[in-house]
């Protein structure tokens, strides 16, 4: 009985302590929903947060459209960071942004890559008709993903777009559009600045006039299913000292 009462109280204890650690010291996964743009930059951000937290950062890439549209529809996320803010406009005019956490906090620049190296002023004078040689220009989803929004807006206000709709080829979000043009399926392709950072088998050729087309802005927010305090945590780290070194290495624009 005495054996019996020794282990009884060492369990109790046991049982004490657990209850005692604290919530935050648990190992807790965070779910990202992001950009396609993001990808090099926040992959490198959530690993330092997860080697330095020990929480788990899930994080899942595609268009910010088809990312706010699965969002609406009920996907579980606690984090959504877009290339526009029109996308997080949606998702927010449905309640599920938690108040007062969505933030303007990366910007972007549009170039023109190629496989070949070689540098051209991109204006209304541009001849990128000529310049495809009858192949493809590689772009985002134009009607959908912020990259290929921006990029027609782009071309239209310079005049260009007409000679070339016919030629788009349209992938599913930047960074598939992007590496059309590094396997050599597209000659030209319209993406960001710091996707063109993360693939060394492109090269800029130009740079879209920064008045061609609307501000490029990456908004980050709470979800209203982003209540643990990794989330938190994360959404923090996210502005931050080192993530904003990171992602500024990587050729954002990095907001105050």
């Amino acid at each position: 009985m005495a054996r019996f009462e020794v282990l009884r109280g060492a369990v109790l204890a046991l049982g004490v302590a657990l209850c005692a650690v604290p919530f935050e010291a648990r190992a807790e996964r965070v779910t990202v929903f992001a950009a396609a743009s993001l990808k090099t930059a926040l992959d490198q951000v959530a690993a330092g947060f997860m080697a330095e937290t020990g929480h788990e950062v899930r994080i899942s890439y595609a268009g910010s459209g088809a990312l706010a549209r699965q969002i609406m529809a009920g996907a579980p996320a606690d984090l959504f960071i877009s290339a526009a803010p029109e996308w997080m406009d949606q998702v927010d005019g449905t309640g599920l942004v938690q108040e007062g956490t969505r933030r303007d906090f990366l910007g972007n620049r549009l170039v023109l890559v190629s496989a070949a190296a070689g540098t051209t002023e991109i204006g209304p004078a541009f001849d990128l008709k000529a310049r495809l040689g009858g192949g493809k220009l590689a772009m985002a989803l134009v009607e959908a993903v912020p990259a290929g929004q921006y990029g027609k807006a782009a071309l239209k206000a310079l005049g260009l777009w007409e000679s070339v709709a016919s030629q788009v080829a349209q992938a599913d979000n930047v960074r598939a559009a992007l590496a059309l043009v590094a396997l050599g399926e597209a000659p030209l392709g319209v993406v960001y600045a710091t996707d063109a950072v993360a693939e060394p088998r492109v090269h800029v050729v130009g740079v879209f006039p920064e008045e061609s087309h609307p501000p490029i802005t990456y908004p980050v927010a709470l979800l209203e299913g982003g209540t643990d305090p990794a989330d938190r945590a994360f959404y923090e780290a996210l502005q931050g000292d080192v993530a904003r070194a990171v992602f500024s290495a990587q050729g954002f624009v990095v907001k105050d």
